[in-house]
């Protein structure tokens, strides 16, 4: 890949796109008229194709949930409730029976039935579906009637469910007859045409898009739900560079930001037309090492991998003064956490303790692994997706240089850095970092899908960017997805997460504190999941 003049030409394309876009939607704004409820709404990453199945990541999901819909909803308080299924059923123990909404109609139309159900099943679980944990691969889904399907599993699963808010249903008839049948790799930087479209059944439908420039949303007025909402329109413009984005708010040229640079909370603040919407999210961000290959490509270490090895990731993790970048670079808006999952989302979490700051134990660590002098490798990281990644990447630089790793720190937007570590790159990264809020809730999504044993094509766990594999771990996650007793699960959790901990699996950092931006005139729900949803939002 060619990724440094990608990312230069990229910036300056999305940087005059943003100038121009601002100027259009200034002079809308101006020629609007009194009642006009227009939302603009700025993030600092960009969205891309429209397959919801192509990326699974908080931003797009939320973009798109406003759009379509699953089978399943959750509320402002993240409780699971119907959605394009009325109600359910646990028949037996490997039954699961879904009574289908009736009266329902996508965006173009069409009219909403099991069928599509069936076919949204088989295509999130396609070779380039970025969801496919969103299903188990061997679940069969059964057209009952026009408005029933069941579910046969081959094992009970009493979690089956829990992501079902972000497995977004497709019209079948729509994607036969515009070539969506399979899903949009993350990877394909043109896919066909019918990628930037979208037809759910949601409460708003997307009236224009333009990737990496401007996205209008408008209500659907077929909708089959109440609304919440007042707006007339949604404009979505990404802006990339944090200042830009706080000085459009401040302006008054956007109406609502994500994120807001902690250290700009107190401009915000100060202004009396904006606010700061701050809450914590159940987003841990961590890193990961590569530890499937036999050499790693962006090291000077030769014939051996040096993260094969516990004491070297380790030395990693003990070098990482987690309590500065909570300080410095987070400017105390972050938890650190010694587990990959939100501290609020596993009650056995207190049990668990960080491994503490110690540059000279990591040397000594090193020292034991035959590195006494440390060595060169690669960092991959995203600089427009999570707050202040690039910033805690840079930090994590200059801790590990203290312990003698130099690392050549490889900073990119998010498009070309999820195209590059993901399954479809082929996991092109030596050592990353990554944020996860798990779609269940619930840590056995997080074991399976950043811990569970993968082949080179993703099969197993395919968010384990660094191919991290114990047998053990696996055992238990296979269990842990089954068990209906509620201590029994609990302890097997904690006996999975011992074992992550202790060979060093990954190195938590924190959960970020949710920062949006708003005008006073806007009230929108921050749920912690840092889902942007617009039917839940009202501009006065």
């Amino acid at each position: 890949m060619t990724a440094r003049p990608m990312r230069v030409t990229a910036g300056v394309a999305v940087r005059a796109a943003f100038v121009a876009a601002l100027v259009a939607g200034a002079a809308g704004a101006a020629a609007a008229q009194e009642g006009d409820k227009t939302l603009r709404f700025a993030f600092q990453g960009t969205l891309n194709a429209l397959d919801p199945y192509s990326l699974n990541e908080t931003f797009t999901l939320g973009m798109l949930g406003n759009v379509y819909e699953g089978l399943t909803k959750r509320d402002k308080d993240l409780t699971i409730i119907p959605g394009l299924a009325e109600s359910w059923e646990v028949v037996d123990p490997l039954t699961w029976r879904f009574k289908l909404r009736e009266g329902v109609t996508f965006a173009n139309g069409n009219a909403f039935n099991a069928d599509d159900v069936v076919f949204s099943a088989d295509r999130v679980r396609a070779e380039n579906s970025d969801l496919k944990t969103r299903l188990p691969a061997d679940a069969e889904f059964v057209k009952v009637d026009d408005h029933t399907v069941e579910v046969k599993l081959k094992t009970p699963n009493p979690i089956l469910h829990y992501e079902w808010d972000t497995w977004y249903i497709m019209d079948k008839e729509w994607a036969e007859a515009n070539d969506m049948v399979d899903p949009v790799s993350a990877r394909d930087t043109s896919p066909r045409p019918a990628a930037f479209t979208a037809n759910g059944t949601g409460p708003f439908m997307i009236d224009s898009h333009e990737p990496g420039v401007k996205t209008v949303f408008k209500p659907s007025e077929s909708w089959w739900g109440t609304p919440e909402h007042n707006l007339d329109t949604v404009e979505f413009t990404p802006i990339a560079a944090d200042g830009t984005r706080v000085a459009a708010l401040l302006a008054g040229d956007v109406d609502l930001i994500d994120p807001v640079p902690v250290q700009d909370i107190p401009r915000i603040e100060a202004n009396p037309d904006t606010e700061a919407l701050t809450g914590p999210e159940l987003r841990v961000i961590h890193l990961g090492f590569n530890q499937f290959d036999d050499v790693l490509e962006t090291s000077d270490v030769e014939g051996e991998n040096p993260f094969r090895d516990p004491n070297v990731r380790k030395a990693f993790y003990q070098a990482i003064d987690i309590e500065a970048i909570k300080q410095r670079v987070m400017r105390d808006l972050s938890t650190p956490v010694p587990l990959l999952i939100a501290n609020e989302l596993f009650e056995g979490s207190g049990q668990f303790e960080r491994w503490p700051y110690d540059p000279e134990a990591a040397k000594q660590l090193l020292g034991d692994a035959g590195y006494p002098d440390g060595f060169t490798v690669g960092m991959d990281c995203p600089n427009d997706r999570y707050v202040n990644d690039e910033a805690i990447c840079q930090a994590v630089v200059s801790m590990l240089a203290r312990i003698g790793v130099t690392v050549n720190l490889n900073a990119q937007p998010k498009a070309q850095y999820f195209a590059k570590v993901l399954a479809p790159g082929g996991y092109d990264t030596d050592f990353f970092l990554l944020g996860w809020t798990p779609g269940s809730f619930d840590s056995w999504n997080v074991i399976t899908n950043l811990a569970g044993c993968r082949d080179e094509t993703g099969k197993g766990g395919p968010f384990n960017l660094g191919g991290y594999c114990n047998e053990e771990v696996d055992a238990l996650a296979a269990r842990i997805v089954e068990e209906t007793d509620t201590d029994k699960r609990n302890a097997m959790i904690g006996e999975a997460f011992e074992i992550m901990t202790s060979e060093t699996s990954h190195i938590p950092l924190h959960q970020q504190s949710l920062v949006w931006g708003k005008r006073s005139n806007v009230d929108i729900v921050q749920r912690p999941d840092n889902q942007v949803l617009f039917y839940w939002a009202t501009v006065n």
